[in-house]
């Protein structure tokens, strides 16, 4: 369970920028993004493709560095660490998931879920993993490859590395992307109840309008700028609103 109180901001953007130099001059990706999520919150950023949804979502996750502009995440100013306390910060507060499961093509699944608890210190990392692996249904699978495993099941592995460090803030990148529908739906409703009970803040990139709407709020991100639904907890996927960006 997080250390942060309810109503307090997991993640807060202010006026932030991202400009890069290409062979045309200079392009700004990220024209002023204004944005603050609480802890906890579930929040999905929606946008056609180049509209600057993987940028922010490496910017948030200090992976990258803004023009200018401001970020905090969990508590800390990015503007004011080093590429060092920045991994620090990514260590103990952050995890990722992605389209592509990134999993150690060596490595158990087991192994895999392990890896992160290890470098972080984590005491019993083997049991935590394997208690993770259990409440992901995987519990069956601890000694088998990714290639051994099938799509939904990597993603599953995938999730459950995510979580053991109980992360303050997970970032998911088109996380049912490589799936079909119902591995799709399963992996949604794994990571919706991890949010629930962990109160892990969850901020997904997708282009899935149903599992857009399964968050509390849903951002649609065009030409660098940044807006939030209106009444987005409530939004429906059919909303012109979603449904015209996303297209």
């Amino acid at each position: 369970m997080s250390n942060f109180a309810k109503d307090s901001s997991a993640i807060t953007v202010t006026n932030l920028i991202k400009t890069v130099v290409t062979q045309e001059g200079e392009l700004t990706i990220l024209k002023g993004i204004n944005m603050d999520v609480k802890q906890g919150d579930s929040v999905a950023i929606l946008g056609p493709s180049g509209s600057g949804k993987s940028t922010l979502l490496g910017l948030l996750a200090a992976l990258d560095t803004p023009t200018s502009g401001e970020i905090l995440l969990a508590g800390s100013a990015l503007s004011g660490l080093n590429e060092e306390q920045k991994a620090a910060l990514r260590k103990k507060k952050v995890s990722f998931i992605f389209q592509s499961f990134m999993l150690v093509d060596t490595l158990t699944a087991l192994e895999n879920v392990m890896l992160p608890a290890e470098l972080a210190g984590v005491k019993d990392a083997k049991h935590k993993a394997q208690n993770m692996l259990e409440r992901v249904g995987l519990s069956h699978r601890l000694t088998h490859l990714p290639k051994q495993l099938s799509g939904g099941e990597q993603q599953r592995v995938a999730i459950a590395r995510a979580f053991i460090c109980e992360p303050k803030v997970l970032f998911a990148d088109e996380p049912t992307g490589n799936l079909d529908s119902v591995n799709g739906d399963k992996i949604a409703d794994m990571l919706f109840a991890l949010n629930q009970e962990s109160d892990t803040t969850l901020v997904l990139v997708t282009h899935d309008l149903q599992l857009a709407k399964r968050c509390k709020r849903q951002f649609v991100m065009d030409s660098g700028q940044l807006t939030e639904a209106p009444n987005s907890q409530a939004h429906s996927a059919n909303s012109p609103l979603l449904a015209e960006e996303v297209s």
